[in-house]
């Protein structure tokens, strides 16, 4: 999966959560994760979208995306085990959560494209293969 911006590009490495019952274990229980990895949660259709930190023990960023691959919203460093309603917007179709503060390491933010192949190419803003 990539990402590119202004900022430049990057590339993490992620595992897809894109079922319900993966998408309800997320990255819960872990004590870590790699500094290039991640994981994309993917909807089937763009709709309202809200996360929380519940039993997940390390911080993380969570950045938003439209069915075209757009960052709409980040949030940054959610808080480990809390069970505060973190919503991310209305018309949201994947979530790439990844370490706390590499968002802003890179300089992801509202607007970066994000790429792959769970990402319908006919509808992506950076398909890929291009």
């Amino acid at each position: 999966m990539q990402l590119r911006g202004d900022w430049g590009q990057a590339q993490f490495t992620v595992e897809v959560a894109d079922d319900p019952s993966e998408r309800g274990q997320g990255l819960m229980h872990r004590t870590s994760l790699p500094p290039s990895s991640g994981m994309l949660f993917v909807y089937e259709r763009p709709d309202e979208v809200s996360f929380w930190m519940r039993n997940t023990l390390i911080p993380l960023d969570m950045i938003f995306v439209d069915d075209t691959g757009v960052v709409q919203h980040v949030h940054h460093e959610a808080v480990p085990l809390s069970e505060e309603s973190i919503f991310g917007g209305d018309m949201i179709q994947y979530v790439l959560e990844v370490n706390g503060g590499l968002a802003r390491a890179f300089g992801i933010t509202q607007g970066t494209e994000l790429r792959h192949p769970a990402i319908v190419n006919a509808k992506a803003k950076w398909p890929c293969g291009s």
